[in-house]
């Protein structure tokens, strides 16, 4: 498999993720192990996760994904095949949250003892804390990559002005530079990441680690009316996708797909894939069904004909 660099990090990642969020919220730890398993014995490396992950579920506290994936490298002996992507930032089950100094420093050894690791490869700023100045934030940053715990950062729900801001302040200040951007992006949600934070990417050389790249499962196409949305629990969120432009986009990955013998799901993800600016998409699954959909999409090429009607299918107005 063609491996990809995570922008100037020197960072070669496979060009699919695993999305960690649903290890100890929709599937058990024996489940997990085996989707990381399959995921690896394909040749993916990239694990992507958050301290916070599931702090939504009633009665946990956060940390409970970074601990299944710590209980699997210590079992597997396989932490050096691995790129190991977490996050700071989000508001944990105690209050705790931001990007101060200080606040990095204690919260990335929770992440190292969950993670059964001494080093994350990619420590990633999970949202904008506008209270704490740019520079401070680097500045701890800069501490980890110096002790060795840290090998390259990353922004995550960043604006396009803050992310510029981040990278100028790093620039003067000499202190590390942010080597990737996670944000939302798929086929139906194209705007909010191609008008401002596409381009700045580009001209600066970042990696993108796109999350909802299946936009809450509505581009596998199992919701296709207000009838299909009790399918699963994620279903209420897909219902604002269910209008004219939903459609249109179904109907060209439904168009796409029959010509490759593939499904929607894999035709989504190979588009987001074949745009010049996308490092690897993030995709999660919860059975191993589910993730072999999955990867056969790192196997399918699209045509420059393909892409062009699914462009014009998700085509947004400004």
């Amino acid at each position: 498999m063609k491996l990809r660099t995570l922008g100037k990090s020197g960072i070669n990642v496979a060009p699919l993720a695993f999305g960690g969020n649903v290890f100890g919220w929709t599937i058990d730890q024996a489940t997990s192990f085996g989707l990381l398993d399959a995921f690896t014995a394909e040749g993916f490396n990239l694990i992507d996760t958050a301290d916070a992950y599931s702090v939504w579920v009633p009665g946990h506290q956060g940390g409970e994904s970074e601990t299944i994936i710590g209980h699997w490298l210590k079992a597997r002996g396989n932490r050096d095949k691995v790129v190991l992507a977490t996050k700071v930032g989000w508001e944990m089950a105690d209050g705790q949250k931001g990007l101060a100094k200080d606040y990095i420093l204690k919260s990335v050894e929770g992440s190292l003892k969950r993670l059964q690791t001494d080093y994350i490869d990619l420590y990633q700023s999970h949202k904008d804390d506008p209270n704490t100045p740019l520079e401070e934030t680097l500045e701890a940053y800069d501490q980890l990559i110096k002790q060795g715990k840290v090998r390259a950062i990353g922004a995550s729900n960043f604006s396009a002005e803050r992310l510029k801001s981040a990278l100028e302040t790093a620039q003067k200040q000499n202190l590390p530079l942010y080597q990737s951007l996670q944000p939302e992006y798929n086929l139906y949600q194209r705007q909010g990441f191609e008008q401002e934070l596409e381009p700045l990417c580009q001209e600066q050389g970042l990696g993108v680690i796109s999350y909802y790249s299946l936009a809450s499962g509505f581009l596998t196409g199992k919701y296709r009316s207000e009838a299909d949305l009790g399918k699963s629990p994620r279903g209420g969120g897909v219902k604002k996708f269910l209008n004219e432009r939903g459609f249109a986009i179904l109907k060209a990955l439904d168009q796409v797909a029959g010509q490759h013998q593939a499904t929607p799901a894999q035709v989504s993800l190979a588009w987001l894939m074949a745009r010049p600016s996308i490092t690897a998409p993030i995709a999660s699954a919860t059975s191993l069904e589910q993730l072999n959909d999955l990867i056969q999409a790192a196997h399918l090429t699209l045509t420059s004909e393909n892409i062009e009607l699914l462009n014009q299918a998700s085509a947004y107005s400004n």
